[in-house]
C-alpha cells in the first residue's frame, strides 16, 4: 500500500493489499466490519504440546541501507555502537558491503548493495532503510527450517552450512510480514561473526547503556494482524502475551489494533499492530503507505539506567517524541512510586508505567529514517513485563503532532 499524490490511505473497513502466509487459512477469522471497527475475538488456532522450534534468543538485525558506511557511522556517533566486523570489496565480496555494529547483546548488521540490480537496491528503492531480516540464535538449523516449513512458513534460504578459519556457520531462513525474514542461526560451531566477514578493530564506543533487545513491533496491513498471530502460533509454537483493542489505543482521531506474540521461554516478543478506523490518519496507516506496505516499525532496545541513557542520546543529536508537561502532573498518584526524580524524567520526556507486576520507563525516538517508519524505543523494566498500556493515549497524540507537521494525519 503505497502513498499516491502525497496521500495516506486509511482503514475503512476494507482488507487492504497483503500478504497471506502460506499454510494459515485466508477466509476472514471474522467479519471485516467488526474486526476494523470494535475488539477482536482470539482466533482460534491449534495449540502444540512442546517446544517444537526452540530459540536460545536474538542474534542481529540486518538492516538494508541506502549507504552502509554512512549509516554505520549514525549508529556509532548517535547510539554508542562500536563497529566490529566488515565484508566488501576490500574482503572480496563484489555484491554486497556490510558492516556490524555491537552494543551490549544486540547487533546491528548494515548492508547496502554495490549495484543497482541487486535484491537490496530494489527493497531501499520501494521501502528506504529498513529492517530486512531477524536473526534468531537456534540449536538446530535444520529442524527449526523443517517444522516451521511444514506448518506452512514459506522457506527463503534452506539449511546452509558455509565454512572457514572461523568453523562451520549454519543458517537458514522464512518469510514473514511484508518483505521482512526470520533468519535461524546456529553459531555453536563458529568463532567470529559470519564466514566472509573481517573483524575490524575501531576504538570501542563508550555506549549508552542499551543492552538487548525487548521486542520488535511489526505494522501489518488492515485486517492482517490475525492471520500473522495465527502464523506465528502455528509455524513457530509461539503465545498470545497480551491484546490492544481500539477502544485502548486510540485518541480522538485515530486508532490502532495490536496483539503480542511470544516464543516460550518469554525471550522473543513480536507485538503485531494494524490499523483501525478513525476521522484521520493512524500511524500504521501513514507506515504502511511509506514502508510500501508492511514491516518492522520499531525496536525497543533495554537499559538499567533510562534517564543517563536518554541523556546520552540527545546530546548526540537523537530526537525523541515529547508528551505535554501536564502529563507529569500527579504522576505518582497515577502509577504509584518509582526510582526517579519526577523533574529528571519530564526533562527527558520518558514515560511511566505500572502492572501488577511493577513499573516500567520508556521513552520513543523520532523517526531515524526520512520517511516516517522505522524508529526506536528505551526501556527499563522494574518487574512489569507490559507495553506501556497507560502510555498508549500520550504516545499516539505525540505522534499525531508530528503527522500534522508532516501533513499526514
Amino acid at each position: 500500500m503505497k502513498a499516491r499524490n502525497g496521500e495516506v490511505p486509511r482503514c475503512n473497513g476494507t482488507i487492504l493489499s497483503q500478504k497471506t502466509p502460506t499454510g494459515v487459512r485466508s477466509e476472514p477469522l471474522v467479519t471485516v466490519s467488526s474486526f476494523c471497527n470494535h475488539a477482536v475475538t482470539m482466533p482460534s488456532f491449534t495449540s502444540f504440546t512442546g517446544d517444537f522450534c526452540p530459540i536460545q534468543g536474538f542474534d542481529h538485525l540486518e538492516f538494508y541501507v541506502g549507504n552502509a558506511k554512512q549509516a554505520a557511522l549514525f549508529y556509532a556517533k548517535g547510539f554508542g555502537f562500536t563497529q566490529t566486523a566488515y565484508r566488501g570489496l576490500k574482503t572480496g565480496d563484489r555484491k554486497v558491503a556490510s558492516y556490524l555494529m555491537e552494543q551490549g547483546d544486540i547487533r546491528l548488521l548494515l548492508s547496502t548493495a554495490l549495484h543497482p540490480e541487486h535484491a537490496i537496491s530494489r527493497s531501499v528503492l520501494d521501502r528506504g532503510d529498513a529492517i530486512a531480516t531477524i536473526a534468531l540464535r537456534v540449536p538446530d538449523v535444520v529442524r527449526a527450517y523443517r517444522e516451521t516449513t511444514a506448518r506452512g512458513a514459506v522457506g527463503t534460504i534452506p539449511p546452509t552450512e558455509e565454512r572457514d578459519a572461523g568453523g562451520i556457520f549454519r543458517y537458514a531462513a522464512i518469510e514473514i510480514y511484508g518483505e521482512t525474514s526470520i533468519k535461524f542461526v546456529d553459531r555453536a560451531s563458529y568463532r567470529g561473526f559470519a564466514p566472509g566477514f573481517e573483524a575490524t578493530y575501531h576504538p570501542p564506543s563508550p555506549g549508552v547503556g542499551l543492552q538487548s533487545i525487548d521486542h520488535i513491533v511489526g505494522n501489518v496491513e488492515c485486517g492482517a494482524m490475525d492471520r500473522w498471530v495465527q502464523f506465528f502460533a502455528r509455524t513457530m509454537g509461539f503465545e498470545l502475551l497480551a491484546q490492544f483493542d481500539d477502544r485502548i489505543v486510540s485518541t480522538e482521531y485515530s486508532a490502532l489494533m495490536s496483539k503480542v506474540m511470544q516464543d516460550r521461554t518469554g525471550q522473543i516478543k513480536f507485538p503485531i499492530n494494524e490499523p483501525a478506523p478513525g476521522k484521520r490518519t493512524s500511524q500504521i496507516a501513514e507506515f504502511l503507505a511509506y514502508n510500501g506496505g508492511a514491516g518492522v516499525q520499531h525496536v525497543a532496545f533495554t537499559t538499567d539506567n533510562i534517564i543517563k541513557t536518554v541523556a546520552q542520546l540527545q546530546a548526540s543529536g537523537i530526537e525523541f517524541l515529547t508528551v505535554p508537561q501536564s502529563y507529569y502532573r500527579d504522576l505518582e498518584a497515577r502509577v504509584g512510586s518509582f526510582a526517579a526524580p519526577i523533574e529528571k524524567l519530564a526533562q527527558l520526556g520518558i514515560l511511566v508505567d505500572r502492572d501488577r507486576d511493577g513499573y516500567l520507563f520508556q521513552i520513543f525516538t523520532q523517526p531515524v529514517v526520512d520517511r516516517p517508519t522505522l524508529f526506536f524505543e528505551a526501556i527499563e523494566r522494574h518487574g512489569s513485563q507490559g507495553f506501556g498500556e497507560g502510555n498508549f493515549k500520550a504516545l499516539f497524540e505525540s505522534i499525531e503532532r508530528e503527522q500534522a507537521l508532516r501533513g499526514n494525519l
